[in-house]
């Protein structure tokens, strides 16, 4: 496979999980009414995180990839992902949607870490960020599109064909993925002896690089993640603007792809790590920018302040993810399925939750998201100027 298709195929595979998301937000009202839910409840955000939280099964695909390559969890993915996204369609209560949704994560950490232990595989450095950036520009198309093919999709049909086309578009991508070879070669895999696993457990846990960036991007998930499954929640009911959401959210994914695609040049002119704190001093100052406006004009800040300011920090979160991900990965050879794996699970798993707590207090006021924003930026400037 050449690279262009590879880069195309792993974007489009890492694009499950966003379009297991984004299509959805437009229609949580539906769902709500469906499973008789009061307007000002917050439980269809659990829908998102009960996905996000399903990527703790990182841990173990990570662990099994390092051993049998990563085709063979790649192809454990993509049916866990389509099971549980038909089962969360069909589910009789919001309870059991969750745990289906939880399935549906699970696939969707199989093809993600396997799609960055891939890239790891083929690249390394500098060169993995702009490959990764190539890869999230294209895999960051969906929030663009998605809230507007979902919205056309229930004008035709329910809610319920909205939750199943991710999992039909996953069956295309599955097919396709029948393509890859494998990456990881037999003699370069570890064995599931106790000693190996806990030698590379050990070689992971103790490398202060790693722990570092994969700190960054789990923090900077956390606002990321609180972001998305709250969305539709700010924009309908906190700012009664529910005709604008589908805009709104369009709109900052727009901006994000633009952030990323702009640093795969960044990377390369500048390098990784440079280019990674000159984003976070952007982000902190746009962060404490909000937050003082909205002290001083009030909360809610004005619609057009909120959406740009967050549309600007999003951006910039997306565009420092190749980066702390390629720092993160750069020393971790042979072990770098399960360091992808504990990396994917780190910032999907602690980030999500870490954002649910941010999601549960915005009942009524945005305020506990943009804090959140500025502690975020704060902490992860700290993390990224102690890195010598």
């Amino acid at each position: 496979m050449k690279s262009g298709e590879f880069i195309a195929l792993s974007a489009c595979s890492m694009m499950l999980t966003a379009l297991g998301i984004d299509i959805m937000l437009p229609v949580f009202d539906r769902v709500r009414e469906h499973y008789h839910l009061s307007r000002n409840s917050t439980a269809t955000a659990q829908i998102v995180v009960f996905f996000f939280l399903g990527q703790i099964a990182q841990i173990v695909f990570g662990i099994l990839s390092d051993r049998f390559g990563r085709l063979a969890i790649l192809r454990v993915g993509f049916p866990l992902y389509i099971l549980g996204g038909i089962a969360a369609t069909y589910a009789p209560t919001i309870e059991t949607m969750f745990a289906a949704r939880f399935v549906a994560g699970m696939g969707a950490s199989a093809v993600f870490m396997t799609t960055i232990a891939g890239v790891r595989d083929r690249y390394v450095g500098d060169q993995m960020a702009r490959i990764l950036s190539l890869i999230f520009t294209i895999f960051l198309s969906t929030p663009v599109f998605a809230p507007f093919l979902g919205l056309a999709i229930l004008s035709i049909s329910s809610w319920k064909m909205v939750f199943l086309t991710p999992p039909l578009f996953a069956v295309i991508a599955f097919v396709w993925s029948l393509r890859l070879e494998e990456s990881h070669p037999k003699e370069k895999r570890s064995s599931l002896g106790l000693a190996d696993i806990s030698r590379s457990v050990k070689d992971v846990f103790t490398n202060k690089t790693f722990l570092r960036y994969t700190a960054i991007t789990t923090i900077l998930f956390s606002g990321l993640s609180s972001w998305v499954s709250s969305s539709e929640h700010i924009v309908s009911e906190i700012y009664k603007r529910p005709q604008l959401f589908a805009w709104v959210f369009a709109g900052i994914g727009l901006w994000m792809a633009v952030c990323t695609l702009t640093n795969s040049r960044l990377s390369l002119l500048y390098g990784a790590r440079k280019t990674l704190r000159g984003l976070l001093v952007a982000y902190t100052t746009t962060a404490a920018v909000l937050l003082a406006s909205t002290y001083v004009f009030g909360n809610p800040p004005q619609l057009a302040l909120f959406a740009i300011t967050v549309a600007l920090m999003l951006g910039i979160n997306l565009a420092v993810e190749p980066n702390s991900s390629a720092l993160a990965m750069a020393p971790m050879g042979n072990s770098a399925g399960l360091a992808s794996s504990i990396y994917g699970t780190s910032f999907f798993f602690i980030g999500a939750a870490a954002g649910s707590v941010i999601s549960s207090l915005m009942q009524y006021s945005v305020l506990p998201l943009i804090v959140g924003f500025f502690i975020i930026g704060i902490i992860s400037l700290v993390l990224a100027y102690r890195d010598k």
